[in-house]
């Protein structure tokens, strides 16, 4: 008999999804599979290990049978044809309730990077997709205001991120062991709503974060076909679409596809953490890896370039959707020029990557819906995605997608500054238990925080001479990071951000994760 416990605080509403019979599923995904998720991590300890050695990663020989085969995963299953606006936030009942009622074709309900995983995140988090998918969610806000889904709302379809492989979840003991944070959240999502959704004629659907290659995500489609099996779903009826965000699944796109199966459903391109993984592979190995200031590396940038138009031809190859990056701005009601200035930028980047054949972008905000929306709408036409949109002409190398060199842009004071100070935000913000941010009209989140002490920390250990001449040190960020804290002010939690930015920004070991410390200090 597995043992399994509760121990974190009591959460409202937390009996309604933590019922005997929902842990009991989540127990025997942490049995079943907690060991082999271990063993995966430690893999990539030695494949890290392995590139670091050489310098540089390639295509696999090994897997050169699965990329040149002839093969294509199912066809988007209902729900997923037409992606061409996705729109993004946490699992926080207000703003759950606005990207419903948004107009957005999908809405990407984030268990991960735009969560802080405290206990009453977690479960609250599944409380309101449990209302979400029954159409049942409403919030009072403390000023009385009332948040519901409109009744003649078409709701978009929902498609949880669950935490990455790495993140455990401590308040869920299986056997005394905390459970795979990853298991808790697809565990209960599936458990409770995976009937629901094919009822009401659409599906169980996922994103998956932060994998580094085709074995990982085979792990997940052994997690799928047994829950396929216990809840007695058909079969390849639970579909995903992986995140293409580490420097080594950028390497086996393909055999990611192919691992998932049946389960596949597209790759999706983003930006921070793409970043902040080739920071992490290659810390090691010199200034040819060290990249300019974060907010100069776009993605027109070469290896950008080469990164996503691999992806594209990659996914209509196999018949796979390609999802395109975030729009994160946060319109301002107060500042007109503002708007103008970044809403030309996101229409530009949608405008880029509709014509490069993605099938659908992401947004921070609803006000960027119609944006987003127009420009694939003068793309597609009345075509619901681009899959039939082959791209023979690209053929991706390895040197191409490690061209950091080849980025153009300068290391700037100024670029130093901005990573520490929206780091320090973000940080004080996540340890109060808000994953999502907004700071200078950007939503940020903890892809943010990752990109801005992970170059910090390359800038220190190379020796970076910024533009003005200064040297960077741990003296000059420590007292940058003074200086910003001073600036900031009043703020709840910036003294545990302080110590926690400079523990991961100045060590002489690179965390893995920030988010793994960071664990530590919330309840």
């Amino acid at each position: 008999m597995v043992d399994v416990r509760v121990v974190g605080p009591d959460v409202e509403r937390s009996g309604e999804v933590l019922t005997p019979e929902a842990l009991e599923f989540v127990a025997d995904l942490q049995t079943r599979f907690g060991a082999h998720r271990d063993a995966l991590l430690a893999a990539r300890a030695t494949r890290r290990a392995e590139i670091a050695a050489e310098g540089r990663i390639g295509f696999r020989p090994e897997t050169a049978e699965i990329r040149d085969g002839d093969w294509r995963v199912p066809p988007p299953p209902p729900g997923l044809v037409d992606r061409r606006v996705e729109i993004t936030g946490p699992t926080e009942p207000k703003m759950a309730v606005n990207a419903l009622n948004c107009g957005a074709n999908v809405w990407l309900a984030d268990l991960e990077d735009a969560n802080t995983p405290h206990w009453r995140n977690v479960v609250g988090g599944q409380v309101v997709l449990r209302d979400a998918v029954r159409r049942q969610l409403e919030f009072t806000a403390p000023d009385g205001r009332e948040y519901r889904i409109r009744e003649d709302a078409v709701l978009p379809t929902i498609v949880p991120r669950p935490r990455g492989w790495h993140l455990p979840e401590r308040h869920l003991l299986v056997d005394g062991e905390p459970a795979v944070g990853a298991l808790v959240d697809a565990g209960l999502y599936l458990f409770h709503n995976a009937a629901e959704q094919l009822a009401r004629g659409s599906g169980p659907y996922f994103y998956l974060p932060k994998m580094e290659g085709h074995l990982e995500a085979a792990l997940w489609t052994l997690v799928f076909d047994h829950a396929e099996q216990v809840l007695d779903l058909p079969e390849g009826s639970i579909r995903a679409t992986m995140l293409i965000e580490t420097i080594p699944a950028a390497f086996e796109m393909e055999e990611m596809l192919h691992a998932l199966g049946s389960h596949a459903a597209g790759l999706n391109a983003g930006r921070w953490d793409y970043l902040f993984s080739v920071i992490k592979v290659f810390r090691a190995a010199g200034p040819q890896y060290v990249f300019p200031d974060r907010g100069a590396v776009t993605m027109t940038a070469p290896m950008m370039r080469a990164y996503t138009d691999q992806l594209v031809a990659v996914c209509h190859r196999r018949g796979a959707m390609a999802i395109g990056g975030m729009a994160a701005f946060i319109p301002s009601r107060r500042d007109a020029e503002v708007n103008e200035r970044a809403l030309a930028k996101v229409r530009d980047d949608k405008t880029r990557e509709a014509g490069d054949g993605f099938d659908g972008s992401w947004v921070a905000h609803p006000d960027l819906v119609g944006v987003c929306k127009e420009v694939f709408d003068d793309v597609l036409g009345e075509r619901p995605n681009q899959l039939d949109r082959q791209r023979p002409e690209v053929a991706v190398t390895a040197e191409q997608l490690l061209d950091v060199a080849g980025v153009p842009g300068e290391r700037t004071m100024a670029g130093l500054r901005a990573n520490v100070e929206v780091a320090l935000r973000y940080l004080a913000a996540w340890l109060g238990g808000n994953g999502a941010v907004g700071i200078h009209n950007l939503m940020e989140d903890a892809a943010t925080a990752e990109i801005s002490r992970s170059q910090v920390w390359q800038w220190v250990r190379n020796e970076v001479v910024l533009e003005g001449g200064e040297l960077v040190t741990e003296e000059l960020v420590r007292s940058v990071v003074a200086e910003e804290v001073a600036g900031i002010g009043e703020l709840p939690h910036l003294d545990d951000a302080r110590r926690l930015f400079e523990q991961v920004a100045l060590a002489d070991d690179f965390p893995d994760f920030l988010t793994l410390p960071a664990y530590e200090l919330i309840s």
